[in-house]
């Protein structure tokens, strides 16, 4: 696939989810760019927003299996990737994969599972295969994991260890909708769920294609310079505990690529890094506790290292 179809297939995607999503369009371009980088997904934010129609949506424009797994503390590993189970007749053992083996995945609630459950979709997350009883099984191409957790509520839950926080390569935020996009949600909805009527966009070989494609998105040297200098600053800042792993520095070059892409050039510019950094980097930071008691947060952290930062071609804010 050209570089230039790139582009209108995105857009193709992207508008046949906005039919459900109302007024999200830059977050449905987020989760694309996760998509077509092979990267995960945390989407974090409270209740009722619309975080398992996002996922439902996506896997509907693209016309791939998807799974979904509510995640509870009584959930063990082997309902998240499957078991083996004896067959008498022909007495051998059989696999009976789990909802892991789908292409989009929707973990529901990911922070209310016990650790032990948790640690059962690291080595999905990263190599992209199962192991149950010593044999391995690789999941299918492509595989995105699209997790959500409620940001307030933290009763009777299991925080995400850093870790697998690390695995993510976005974590997204889909926000309340503005007030008219809350009235044209009621009106979407008053016969029907939109969901019930969501066609595809584009096929499965049409994504794969797309995302190999993003792979001849320029880099200049300058751009590369910036993104590890910005995760660099990370590791150095005052206020931080712990930085950016290289984990970071290549998702922030992967979904640069992906969002060049999306928006029709064949080049990466400084602004493409700006958008994309705390999405890609914030939940990636630990910041110190004395830091955490004046209320910083890393999204503070990223914002301004990247005000400070000299962008390639300009110059810092308030130089003179």
């Amino acid at each position: 696939m050209e570089l230039s179809q790139v582009q209108q297939h995105a857009e193709k995607a992207i508008d046949n989810v906005g039919r459900v999503i109302v007024g999200k369009h830059p977050v449905i371009e987020l989760t694309l760019v996760a998509l077509l980088s092979q990267g995960h997904a945390l989407v974090e934010d409270v209740p009722g927003v619309g975080k398992t129609m996002l996922a439902r949506s996506l896997a509907q424009s693209i016309g791939c299996t998807f799974k979904r797994i509510q995640f509870t503390p009584d959930l063990l590993p082997t309902d998240v990737t499957g078991v083996s189970i004896y067959n008498q007749k022909t007495q051998e053992f059989e696999f009976r994969p789990g909802p892991i083996m789908a292409n989009i995945v929707l973990v529901d609630e990911i922070n209310r599972a016990t650790p032990k459950t948790q640690s059962a979709l690291l080595e999905s997350m990263e190599e992209h295969q199962i192991t149950v009883d010593g044999v391995t099984h690789i999941l299918p191409r492509p595989f995105i994991v699209l997790a959500t957790q409620n940001p307030i509520e933290y009763e009777g839950t299991f925080p995400l260890p850093e870790a697998q926080l690390d695995r993510f390569l976005m974590r997204i935020s889909l926000g309340y909708p503005s007030h008219v996009d809350e009235l044209d949600i009621l009106d979407r909805q008053q016969f029907r769920h939109p969901i019930e009527e969501l066609g595809q966009a584009i096929t499965l070989e049409e994504l794969v294609a797309m995302q190999k494609a993003i792979r001849e998105v320029h880099l200049a040297q300058e751009i590369k310079e910036y993104i590890v200098s910005l995760v660099n600053s990370t590791r150095e800042h005052e206020e931080v505990y712990l930085g950016a792993s290289p984990r970071g520095s290549l998702g922030l070059y992967r979904t640069c690529q992906s969002r060049a892409a999306i928006r029709g050039r064949d080049y990466v510019i400084p602004d493409d890094v700006k958008a994309l950094a705390n999405a890609v980097l914030a939940h990636r930071l630990i910041i110190s506790p004395s830091a955490r008691i004046r209320g910083v947060t890393a999204r503070m952290v990223v914002e301004e290292l990247l005000r400070e930062l000299t962008v390639p071609g300009g110059r810092p804010l308030g130089a003179s």
